[in-house]
């Protein structure tokens, strides 16, 4: 966490979380209100969070990784969005000239926001694995709760196609088990099987477990939700026990 994110927990009255996130920072977490809901509850908890501030009390909603990377801050946008809630940068200087400027809007219900910035799973991962993604990588999830597989399929393809580093979020859930090895599959139709691919389960966390192996082995590594998988490009190799992506300054100068 940065230190950012700990203050505004220690300031502000209420956290909105998921669960099992809350229970990660439950010590940094007393006397504070709590709102937490389970897998797939998002909504519910977003709409009790806006609501708590919209009352007179601030509230801070919780991600893992970083609010902005497949997490909650693009769903407040939508809903103060859709229900017509005004929004400013909590920074007072910003919010005031936003106020001064007519962008507060007539609707009488003003929301104050700042996104704090986080440490995502792919940072965290990558910096486990060694230098995985120090060229052009693209990220993609394949849960497909809320984006349809074919679009998700066209993307592993162009990202594939391209040579572009992949980093996989949400690779694999006891219900959907089948997406990761499809994903291989194709990658498979662009690059060698011997292609390094890393796997970072619980990243910075007790459970934490890295490992490397090759993307014809994929589809037989233990994954889960809490993994996040790093198929390298066509230049990435292994070097003692690090993934790593060369930028490119070998061709260009003398090391």
């Amino acid at each position: 966490m940065s230190r950012r994110a700990i203050d505004v927990i220690d300031e502000v009255h209420t956290v909105a979380g998921y669960t099992t996130y809350i229970d990660l920072i439950l010590p940094l977490l007393d006397g504070k209100e709590l709102i937490a809901t389970g897998m797939t509850r998002e909504k519910d908890r977003v709409q009790k969070a806006v609501e708590t501030v919209l009352s007179g009390r601030s509230c801070a909603l919780i991600s893992s990784g970083d609010p902005g990377i497949y997490a909650m801050a693009g769903l407040v946008f939508e809903m103060c969005e859709q229900k017509n809630i005004s929004i400013i940068p909590a920074d007072s200087a910003r919010a005031k000239e936003n106020v001064v400027k007519g962008e507060g809007g007539s609707n009488d219900e003003l929301l104050k926001i700042e996104i704090v910035p986080g440490i995502p799973a792919l940072c965290a991962g990558a910096s486990l694995l060694g230098s995985p993604i120090s060229h052009d990588f693209a990220t993609i999830s394949l849960s497909d709760l809320l984006t349809p597989w074919e679009v998700i399929e066209k993307r592993i393809e162009a990202a594939a196609e391209a040579d572009f580093v992949i980093v996989f979020y949400n690779p694999k859930s006891k219900k959907r088990n089948w997406q990761l090895e499809k994903a291989a599959n194709i990658i498979l139709k662009h690059r060698s099987g011997k292609t390094p691919t890393g796997i970072v389960t619980s990243a910075m966390r007790e459970s934490e477990d890295v490992t490397v192996t090759s993307l014809s082995e994929l589809s037989k590594a233990d994954v889960n939700m809490q993994s996040i998988v790093f198929v390298g490009n066509s230049a990435s190799a292994v070097y003692r026990d690090f993934m790593v992506t060369p930028r490119g300054y070998a061709k260009k100068y003398e090391l």
